[in-house]
């Protein structure tokens, strides 16, 4: 059984910060039986980070599509499992009004990191909560879940403005925040990417070997579950770096990256 010290011992050992910003997609069924459940786990991390920030991703695709086009922050479900759902219903944290790709913030930093998410036209826009995941310096643990559930890499792309990303035509998203005040979003784009039935993130695992051999992700265990450690700024200059070297599109089908595209990559 996973306790609240065990967390905090395993935050130390991977050298983790009072005052990092951490991002965690988590399965809780792989970690195991945690003493206390998902609000134990949502503890530890706070307590951790006391200086810091934490973010726990709320989204809802499912749910606000175009003959849906709605988000109430304070009911909408998120659709990605039992730890978001949680995570809304704490009072020490603050929910983002992005309509599709919220997120749960937890330190005093909270609610000016969210702040403006409700002019969301992308689920990952520059100067969002998920682009500056890079200017923070961020760490984004994959707890027993792998890189197709990387939502950054989501954000690597609007940054890279990597073409073919998302749809061509927009809808207007009306939003509900916690006092009951309602917005309008410019026309807001989803995902999708032309050639492929499914989302492109099922081929972000290509980036799996590149972003290990590079160190821009470390692997750990919490619990029963293998953890992605991944460096916001690492993962991001690396998958630029790849980018650069091709001449096709990376994330439509499987593929095993060739080492002349990342091999010669040098840190900023």
């Amino acid at each position: 059984m996973t306790t609240k010290n065990d967390i905090i011992k395993y935050l130390e050992s991977i050298n983790v910060k009072h005052d990092d910003t951490i991002l965690i997609h988590t399965s809780l069924k792989a970690i195991g039986e945690l003493d206390g459940g998902a609000d134990m786990l949502i503890d530890a991390f706070c307590e951790y980070l006391h200086q810091g920030l934490f973010l726990i991703p709320t989204h809802t695709w499912d749910k606000v599509v175009p003959n849906n086009p709605f988000y109430d922050v304070a009911t909408t479900v998120p659709c990605i499992g039992t730890l978001p759902c949680v995570a809304i219903n704490r009072k020490d944290g603050v929910r983002s009004l992005h309509p599709t790709h919220s997120v749960v913030a937890f330190g005093e930093r909270a609610r000016e990191y969210i702040k403006g998410e409700e002019m969301a036209a992308s689920p990952a826009p520059i100067g969002g909560c998920w682009s500056r995941l890079y200017e923070e310096h961020a760490k984004i643990l994959l707890i027993g879940v792998g890189h197709d559930k990387n939502t950054y890499f989501h954000a690597v792309d609007e940054i890279l403005d990597i073409p073919n990303r998302l749809s061509e035509n927009g809808f207007n998203i009306t939003i509900r925040d916690e006092s009951g005040n309602t917005y309008t979003t410019p026309p807001f784009h989803t995902h999708f990417t032309k050639g492929i039935s499914c989302c492109c993130s099922e081929f972000y695992p290509n980036y799996k070997r590149p972003l290990e051999e590079l160190n821009a992700v470390t692997y750990s265990k919490l619990g029963e579950a293998t953890v992605y450690c991944c460096d916001a700024v690492k993962c991001a200059d690396v998958i630029r770096h790849m980018w650069d070297k091709t001449d096709h599109d990376l994330c439509i089908s499987e593929e095993d990256i060739p080492q002349s595209y990342y091999m010669d990559f040098k840190e900023r």
